[in-house]
């Protein structure tokens, strides 16, 4: 068991998919979502492959904030919706993450990306409070995007035609930028750690952002 998740497997609604024991579904999960007890199945193995990895935290780590976004366009089967991902470390650990499917369909790559830029942001900011309340203090926080046209959009004071469609409460990502909270920053995408979040990896991708 290399990866939790696999690249060849397309979910979607299956009404046509054999019946699965819902009381075991739900324990899995929750909640019963879809019939898809196979895809869940191959993460819950995944720990059990691989017992020597784990979350560190070293006491020597420093205690600077960053973040990363990604988003999964249009990722969705059923409706399209797009996926926010992303993940906030403290030094060099991984404290928060979220995979979470976008309120509306995005139109654009463009739009998927600043909204998942949007929900990072709103993150770090409540961490730089609560953390502030144990005496940390924190400069602008770097949160890293791997969308340039995203970025620009944050940047620009000016709103385009191709974004006022934008939920206004997004825009809050520009005003930080602006208050110098947070600082927008281009990252590649081989290097995008929320890129892991988005979507199932092949192994070399999987491996090399779950070891960064």
């Amino acid at each position: 068991m290399t990866t939790p998740m696999s690249t060849n497997t397309a979910l979607d609604v299956d009404e046509d998919g054999e019946a699965v024991d819902q009381k075991e579904f739900r324990g899995m999960i929750g909640s019963l979502l879809t019939s898809h007890r196979q895809a869940v199945k191959r993460i819950f193995r995944y720990p059990k492959f691989t017992p020597e990895l784990g979350l560190w935290y070293s006491s020597g780590s420093s205690l600077s904030l960053r973040g990363f976004s990604d988003a999964d366009h249009a990722g969705c089967w059923i409706d399209r919706k797009s996926t926010s991902d992303t993940c906030q470390l403290l030094g060099t650990s991984l404290v928060s993450w979220s995979s979470r499917k976008q309120a509306s369909v995005a139109l654009s790559t463009t739009e998927a990306e600043y909204v998942a830029a949007a929900s990072c942001c709103s993150q770090l900011l409540w961490m730089k409070a609560t953390l502030s309340d144990f005496g940390l203090r924190f400069g602008r926080i770097p949160l890293l995007v791997d969308s340039t046209s995203a970025i620009s959009v944050a940047k620009n004071p000016v709103l385009h035609s191709r974004t006022k469609h934008i939920d206004v409460r997004f825009h809050f990502l520009r005003h930080h930028y602006e208050k110098r909270d947070i600082d927008l920053v281009h990252v590649v995408s081989a290097n995008q750690l929320a890129d892991i979040f988005t979507k199932p990896l092949e192994f070399d991708a999987f491996t090399r952002l779950r070891d960064a």
